[in-house]
C-alpha cells in the first residue's frame, strides 16, 4: 500500500458520527478565538520579539532602535489586550452556554435506550437545534437555556405561558418564540421525511434554575422546567406514538443529521438567528 494515492483511500466509517451536545457553540467559540482574538495575540507575541531583538541588538553594540520598537510592542500589546478583553463577555457567555448543553444532554443520554432516542446539536441552516427526544410519548425539541445565577436572593425563572422572566429581568429574545420556531422545524423535517405527523412539543430547558410554571391551568404548549422536571414531565405523559414509528423518526434524523455532515455547512451563526427570533 506504499505506493496508494490519496483519491485511492476512503474512510472506514459508514456514516458519519452524530453530534454532540453543545457542538455548535463550541464551533462558534473556536470561531472567535480565531477571527477575533488570536491574530491580535500573534501581532503583540511579533511585537515582542521585534522589541526583544533590538534590545539584542544593544547589548551586542549593533545599532539599535530599541525605543521605537518597545513603543511598537506596548502598542500592540495594548490593542491585542483590548480586543481579548472585548470579546471575553461573549466567551464567557459561551462556555456556559456549552457547559448548560453538556449537562442537559448527559442527563437525557443517561435515560437513552430502547424507547428514548436522543439526538444533540441538529444543525439547520445558520441555526442549532440543542436536543430532541424520540419517545413513545412524543418528540420533543429542547432548546437549552444557561443563566448564571444570582450570589443572593432566589434563582427563579417565572413563566406564565407566554414570557419568561429569568432572575426578575426578561432575556432580550424570548426563549418560548425559539421553542415553538424549532417545534414547528423539526415537525416539518419529519413530516417531509416520513409523511407522517408527529405530535412534537417544544421545550425550554433552564438548567439548574427553579422554574415556576402558571397555575390553574392546563399545560402551554412549550414546557419551560429545569433539567429533573422535564424527565419527569415526559415519564408521566401518556404514549402517543407506536414503537415502529418512534423507529421511524430515528431513523430519518440519522439519516438527516448525517447528510447534513457531508454537504457544505453554510456556517453557524448564533442559535435561531436565522428564524429570525
Amino acid at each position: 500500500m506504499g505506493g496508494s494515492r490519496a483519491s485511492d483511500r476512503r474512510s472506514p466509517l459508514k456514516q458519519q458520527p452524530l453530534r454532540v451536545p453543545g457542538e455548535s457553540l463550541a464551533e462558534e467559540r473556536n470561531r472567535i478565538l480565531y477571527d477575533r482574538v488570536l491574530p491580535y495575540v500573534m501581532l503583540a507575541i511579533f511585537v515582542i520579539l521585534y522589541a526583544g531583538l533590538q534590545w539584542w541588538e544593544l547589548f551586542t553594540k549593533s545599532p539599535p532602535q530599541p525605543g521605537v520598537a518597545t513603543f511598537f510592542a506596548v502598542c500592540a500589546v495594548a490593542y491585542a489586550t483590548y480586543r481579548t478583553l472585548k470579546v471575553r463577555p461573549q466567551l464567557r457567555a459561551l462556555r456556559l452556554g456549552m457547559d448548560g448543553e453538556k449537562a442537559v444532554g448527559q442527563l437525557l443520554d443517561a435515560h437513552n435506550g430502547a424507547d428514548w432516542h436522543v439526538f444533540h446539536d441538529i444543525p439547520g441552516r445558520g441555526f442549532n437545534v440543542d436536543h430532541v427526544l424520540v419517545s413513545p410519548q412524543g418528540v420533543y425539541a429542547i432548546e437549552t437555556k444557561t443563566f448564571s445565577k444570582p450570589t443572593k436572593g432566589q434563582a427563579v425563572v417565572a413563566y406564565d405561558g407566554e414570557k419568561v422572566v429569568v432572575g426578575g429581568f426578561e432575556p432580550d429574545r424570548n426563549p418560548v418564540v425559539q421553542a415553538r420556531a424549532v417545534r414547528d422545524w423539526i415537525g416539518g423535517l419529519l413530516f417531509e421525511a416520513t409523511d407522517m405527523r408527529y405530535p412534537v412539543r417544544g421545550v425550554v430547558i433552564f438548567p439548574g434554575w427553579w422554574v415556576e410554571s402558571p397555575k390553574g391551568r392546563s399545560r402551554p404548549d412549550v414546557w419551560v422546567l429545569n433539567e429533573k422536571a422535564f424527565i419527569k414531565f415526559v415519564e408521566n405523559e401518556p404514549t402517543m406514538v407506536k414503537k415502529e414509528d418512534v423507529a421511524l423518526a430515528k431513523s430519518r434524523l440519522i439519516n438527516y443529521i448525517t447528510r447534513w455532515a457531508l454537504s457544505p455547512n453554510p456556517g453557524f451563526e448564533q442559535t435561531a438567528h436565522a428564524l429570525h427570533l
